[in-house]
C-alpha cells in the first residue's frame, strides 16, 4: 500500500486492492500531464491553420472544421465520459483516453484531407474528454476535502492553461518540418503517460444502482452532435436549410435527453443537480468562457498572422503572452481560496479578460503587435482565474462521489461554448468589410458576452436560508 494516504468518499468502491506506488502526489503528476497534453493537442492547430487550409485546399466555408473537430469531440462526450468513469472506474477510463489519444494523434499525422483531419480531430477530442473528465474525479478521489484537494485542483486548472499555452510553441517550432510533426510528439507524449498511468493511478469508481444509461448517452452524444455542426455550418447563413433542421434536431433531442433522465435509475446527469444554483453559476461559467475566452483566442492568432504579416511562430509567441500569464497566475490562484468565494473568482476574471481585450482595440488596424501585449498580459490574468476557479466550481457543485460527472458537465459547457465561440468569431470577422474592422468587432462581442456571463454567475448566488 503506498505510504501516502488516499481519501475516498464512503461510496467509493475501488477496483484494485493495491495502491499505486506514487501515491496522491503521483495522480497529480499524471493526471496534470495527460491534461497538458489533451490541451497542447486542442490548441496545436491554431497557429498552423494557414498550412493546413493550404495543404488540404480547405475552402473559407470549411475551416472552422479544423479548429472545432476537438471541440466537438470533446462536448459530445464529456457528460457521457464523467458518468461513465464515476460508475465503472476512473482510471479504467483515463488509460482508455490516453491510449486513445496516441492513436488518434497518429492518425492525425497521417490525415490527407480537411474530412479525415477532422474525424481524426473528433476522435482527439473523445479520446481527450476520457482524461479530463476522469482526472478531477481521480484528484477527489485522491485529495481529501480541505486544502490539500484545493491545491491539488489549482495545480490541475494551471496546466490546463499550461496545455494551452504549449501548443501553438509546439505546432510553430515544428512547423517548418510539417505540421504533422507535433501530433507524432503527442502521440509520443500520450503513450508515455499512459504507461505511467498504468505502473501509478489507483482506480476508484461510486457506481450505483441501476442500467447504464445507454439511451441517454446515445441520445446526448446526437444531441451534442447536432447543435455543434449546426454552429459550425451557421457562419455561412442561419437561415440555410440544413442549419435549421440541425438546430431543431438539436432542440428536440434535447427535450427527449431530458424525459430520459427523469426515468432511469442511474441517469448521466443527476436532475435535480440542474435546479441548484450551484450547478448553474458553475456550468454558466464554462460557456461563458468557451464562447468569449477560448473562441476569441481560438481565432486571434491566425488574424494576427493575416493582418500583421507575422510568422506562425510569431503568432504563437504573442498567443504566449496571454496562455503563459494564466498558467503562472493558475499556480498562485489557490491563494486566494479562503479570502475569496470560487463564485467571485469567477466574475473577476471573466472582468480581467474584458478590460484587456478592450484595451487591444484599434492594434490591428495600427498595424501595431507592441499595442496587443498589455492585453494579452491582463487578459491573461483573467484567464488563470477562470482555469482554476472552473474545475473547484466545478466538484464544489456536486456531491463527492460525483466529481467526475461534475467535471464532465462543466468541460461540456466550456466546449461547446468554445465550438459556437470560434464559429461566431469567424462569423463576425468575415462579415466585417475589412479584417483589420473584424478583429475590433470580434474584440467587442467577446467583451459583451464576458460582462454577460459575469452578471449571471453573481445573479445565481446560494439562496438564502431561511430561518426555522
Amino acid at each position: 500500500m503506498s505510504s501516502t494516504p488516499v481519501a475516498a468518499s464512503p461510496a467509493d468502491s475501488p477496483g484494485r486492492a493495491s495502491h499505486g506506488p506514487g501515491g496522491a502526489a503521483a495522480t497529480l503528476a499524471v493526471t496534470s500531464a495527460a491534461t497538458t497534453v489533451a490541451l497542447m493537442n486542442y490548441t496545436a492547430p491554431i497557429p498552423a491553420l494557414p498550412d493546413l487550409t493550404a495543404d488540404f485546399g480547405t475552402a473559407i466555408s470549411a475551416q472552422a472544421w479544423l479548429l472545432n473537430g476537438a471541440p466537438l469531440g470533446l462536448a459530445a462526450l464529456l457528460l457521457v465520459a464523467g458518468s461513465l468513469a464515476d460508475d465503472y472506474g476512473r482510471r479504467r477510463l483515463f488509460l482508455a483516453g490516453t491510449l486513445g489519444l496516441a492513436l488518434t494523434n497518429a492518425l492525425g499525422a497521417l490525415a490527407g484531407s480537411t474530412l479525415t483531419f477532422t474525424l481524426a480531430r473528433i476522435a482527439q477530442g473523445a479520446s481527450s474528454a476520457a482524461i479530463i473528465a476522469s482526472s478531477l474525479g481521480l484528484l477527489v478521489h485522491a485529495f481529501p476535502a480541505g486544502p490539500g484537494r484545493i491545491r491539488a485542483t489549482g495545480v490541475w486548472g494551471a496546466f490546463v492553461s499550461a496545455g494551452i499555452a504549449t501548443g501553438p510553441l509546439l505546432a510553430g517550432a515544428l512547423g517548418t518540418y510539417g505540421w504533422q510533426q507535433p501530433y507524432a510528439v503527442l502521440a509520443t507524449a500520450s503513450l508515455v503517460i499512459a504507461v505511467l498511468a498504468f505502473r501509478t493511478l489507483d482506480e476508484s469508481r461510486a457506481p450505483r444502482r441501476g442500467r447504464p444509461d445507454l439511451a441517454g448517452a446515445v441520445v446526448l452524444g446526437a444531441a451534442m452532435t447536432a447543435l455543434l455542426s449546426a454552429l459550425t455550418l451557421g457562419r455561412d447563413g442561419w437561415l440555410r436549410t440544413p442549419v435549421v433542421l440541425l438546430l431543431v434536431a438539436a432542440a428536440v433531442l434535447a427535450g427527449v435527453f431530458a424525459a430520459v433522465e427523469r426515468r432511469v435509475g442511474a441517469p448521466l446527469i443527476d436532475p435535480a443537480l440542474v435546479g441548484r444554483r450551484p450547478f448553474q453559476a458553475a456550468t454558466s461559467g464554462a460557456l461563458f468562457t468557451g464562447v468569449a475566452v477560448i473562441g476569441l483566442f481560438s481565432y486571434l492568432p491566425t488574424l494576427l498572422q493575416r493582418t500583421l504579416g507575422i510568422s506562425p511562430m510569431g503568432a504563437a509567441s504573442l498567443f504566449l503572452l496571454w496562455s503563459g500569464t494564466a498558467f503562472l497566475v493558475a499556480f498562485q490562484a489557490r491563494r486566494l481560496a479562503g479570502r475569496v468565494t470560487t463564485r467571485h473568482q469567477l466574475v473577476l476574471g471573466f472582468a480581467l479578460h474584458a478590460a484587456g481585450i478592450l484595451s487591444m482595440l484599434g492594434a490591428v488596424g495600427a498595424n501595431s503587435w507592441g499595442r496587443l501585449v498589455p492585453g494579452l498580459l491582463v487578459a491573461g490574468v483573467g484567464s488563470g482565474l477562470l482555469n482554476t476557479a472552473l474545475p473547484r466550481l466545478s466538484v464544489e457543485s456536486v456531491p463527492q462521489e460525483r466529481a467526475a460527472m461534475g467535471s464532465g458537465a462543466n468541460n461540456t459547457a466550456r466546449y461547446t461554448g468554445s465550438s459556437a465561440g470560434v464559429a461566431l468569431m469567424i462569423a463576425v470577422v468575415t462579415s466585417a468589410d475589412t479584417p483589420q474592422y473584424g478583429t475590433d468587432l470580434a474584440i467587442l462581442v467577446s467583451a459583451g458576452v464576458t460582462v454577460l456571463g459575469a452578471a449571471l454567475v453573481l445573479a445565481l448566488r446560494d439562496a438564502p436560508r431561511t430561518r426555522p
